[in-house]
């Protein structure tokens, strides 16, 4: 299976795609991996991510160069992913050891007590926007806790995630532990969903395809965790710090050309404020400068691929007319799945630009009235990820925090999810929470011992 960079569409590797049946057999050598490796002390399990943390910073340049080629953001960006990942070995690390039930006192039967044991072999499907980060919010809290994993990569970003997995070998995890299952989701994807003898999969993806991810696994042996993207509304109150604002509007959209799923995609602005605010982020957005993510200076680089391309292109052309575009919606000339930054305002309330997740550079702003009116559309869509409030009113912010639908809130920023919190989604965006310490039990399996004298 070919990879290509999406920068000029050339190729730049190729991988193996898996069969059903090697996919099956790669499950079931994960199977024999797994005792041993369940076996160990969970300080030692521990000093593997350690160690392969602490080697993918000192390769970052090469492994950002990896994530650059294939995905298409610009170095810096990749550069502070791959530290983002190497942060949550680190921390699922830190953590591998705390692992422990409880004692619960039962005078009348003696003592009882819990415990807690991995599960066995573990899957997940990993989206091509964040690949090293996702990789490691699914693949460090499985291996902390003693369970062998299988991680399919999306079809156009497999590079890194192998990269990962080489580097995780070196640092001391057995090779019979951890398996890249390289091919499509229709095949490879959908046979590690398929597969009777997965414990817990972990899907990071689009609505679609994870609710098809839902009906393939086997609801009574299976946990699911399903982070479905979202459509994130960021509200802008009249008191807010309108420069501070300006910055994380552009930062929460056109990070990563707009691809990430707690990404800014719809952006609600006091009306006393808008025209100020509006004409700032203007002025910051056609700042940004559009090209390949491995030259220097690129602000935001292509979209992933051609057909992300086109949906964002359709999505534009379908409110044209109707909106006012106050600047890009334009493909630069020449080769790349290219899009300028793009904003627009005065669309119509079921404008798929507000109904729909945008997976790119495309902005859409909103006035509003009153707080409660802003609520109220935020919560219009089935989404329920991320949202933010900018104000320095701890009674708005007080509104958004109670009235919001979402399974993150953010304060005067936007975006940034540190490993330590819980982060996954409510309503359509959906279940289950990755990262935190709760997110071990997941990957664990509870018992219960009663003891009678």
């Amino acid at each position: 299976m070919d990879v290509y960079n999406p920068a000029n569409n050339q190729k730049i590797g190729e991988v193996r795609e898996f069969t059903e049946e090697e996919v099956a057999s790669t499950i079931e050598r994960l199977g024999t991996g797994f005792p041993g490796w369940s076996a160990r002390r969970p300080a030692s399990r521990g000093m593997v991510l350690y160690k392969a943390a602490e080697m993918m910073r000192a390769d970052l340049d090469r492994l950002a160069s990896i994530l650059t080629s294939e995905q298409g953001k610009p170095l810096a960006e990749a550069r502070n992913e791959i530290v983002g990942a190497a942060a949550v070995f680190e921390y699922y690390a830190s953590i591998a050891g705390t692992v422990g039930g409880n004692t619960v006192p039962k005078s009348d039967y003696g003592y009882a007590f819990t415990s807690k044991s991995p599960l066995g072999v573990c899957g997940a499907i990993i989206p091509w926007n964040m690949p090293a980060l996702i990789m490691a919010w699914k693949v460090g809290p499985a291996l902390a806790t003693g369970n062998a994993i299988a991680v399919k990569p999306a079809e156009t970003t497999p590079l890194t995630n192998i990269e990962m997995a080489k580097t995780l070998f070196a640092a001391g995890l057995p090779e019979d532990v951890l398996a890249i299952v390289t091919g499509n989701g229709e095949t490879a994807g959908a046979a590690i969903a398929g597969n009777r003898d997965i414990r817990h999969l972990s899907f990071t993806g689009s609505v679609d395809t994870g609710e098809k991810i839902s009906k393939m696994v086997d609801a009574g042996r299976v946990r699911l965790t399903l982070e479905l993207g979202g459509s994130d509304p960021m509200i802008v109150c009249a008191d807010a710090d309108l420069d501070r604002a300006v910055a994380g509007a552009v930062a929460g959209r056109f990070y990563n050309c707009g691809q990430i799923c707690t990404a800014v995609k719809r952006l609600f602005v006091a009306d006393s404020v808008a025209d100020v605010f509006t004409e700032r982020l203007k002025a910051a957005t056609e700042r940004l400068r559009v090209g390949d993510g491995a030259a220097e200076g690129t602000d935001l680089g292509p979209l992933n691929s051609i057909k992300g391309l086109q949906r964002i292109e359709e999505m534009v052309d379908d409110c044209v007319g109707s909106a006012k575009i106050l600047t890009g919606a334009r493909r630069p000339e020449g080769p790349g799945n290219f899009y300028s930054p793009t904003l627009i305002t005065d669309l119509e309330p079921d404008s798929r630009l507000l109904t729909e997740e945008v997976f790119g550079p495309v902005l859409p702003i909103v006035r509003f009235g009153d707080l409660d009116e802003a609520v109220e559309m935020a919560n219009s869509t089935r989404f329920g990820l991320g949202a933010s409030i900018w104000t320095n009113d701890m009674r708005n912010a007080s509104k958004a925090i109670e009235g919001v639908r979402s399974g993150i809130l953010w304060v005067n920023r936007h975006s940034r999810i540190p490993p330590e919190v819980p982060f996954g989604g409510v309503a359509g965006s959906g279940i289950g929470r990755e990262n935190g310490p709760n997110s071990l039990d997941g990957y664990l399996v509870e018992k219960t011992v009663i003891i009678s004298p």
